[in-house]
């Protein structure tokens, strides 16, 4: 195992420490959890995510009329995108979109070569997101290439501010996500100790999308 890397919080990292958040987390990194319990676990801990990372987004007031009378109400500026790093990302996609069921999906394709362990892009599709905000999605932060890669791919889209979403981070996959994209937001459940020599986080949950998908 590789030496633990100490990280300090920061107004750039966001861990949700809610009751129910580290609850279920927990039930997730049990070895004996089968993967209908893990995917409805993931689904239940994204919609409790999704509320905390969209707790700035923009408002602004509308005229509506309510069974009594008419009033000045709040209403989001715009839904965000939502751009899921496949496959994982999928798997918490469902939980965000059932909060924001509005929202337009992305998707960015992307695997980690085993030797390297960069990340390879095998597809790409985007909705238009110039100015828009923008919530990335992948269950683990672990050395962070696959976040920085479908960073750069949603940046060149020129949307608004940038927010990255993940259930379980590395402090190496959060130092490398901030050097390459100090403007992006990460909001995740928790941060665990590090990454073990073929880059898995330690002590983790095992891989999320086999996890998720019942494969190996």
């Amino acid at each position: 195992m590789k030496e633990e890397t100490e990280i300090t919080p920061t107004p750039r990292l966001h861990v949700v420490d809610h009751p129910l958040v580290q609850h279920k987390l927990t039930q997730m990194r049990r070895e004996e959890t089968p993967s209908e319990r893990f995917r409805q676990l993931l689904t239940e801990t994204s919609l409790l995510l999704t509320y905390e990372i969209t707790r700035e987004l923009a408002l602004h007031p509308v005229e509506i009329r309510t069974p009594l009378t008419t009033m000045s109400a709040p209403e989001l500026v715009d839904d965000p995108v939502v751009v899921s790093i496949l496959r994982a990302g999928n798997g918490l996609l469902d939980g965000v979109l059932r909060v924001i069921p509005g929202a337009r999906v992305g998707f960015v394709g992307l695997y980690r070569d085993h030797d390297t362990l960069e990340a390879v892009e095998y597809y790409c599709k985007f909705p238009p997101m110039d100015g828009r905000a923008v919530i990335v999605v992948d269950p683990m932060l672990a050395t962070g290439n696959s976040a920085t890669a479908a960073l750069d791919r949603v940046k060149a889209d020129g949307p608004g501010a940038i927010r990255f979403l993940c259930l379980l981070a590395a402090p190496e996959g959060v130092a490398a996500l901030h050097a390459a994209h100090p403007d992006v937001d990460i909001w995740t459940g928790a941060v665990d100790e590090c990454l073990n020599e073929v880059g898995y986080i330690m002590p983790g949950l095992g891989d999320a999308g086999d996890r998720i998908y019942g494969t190996t």
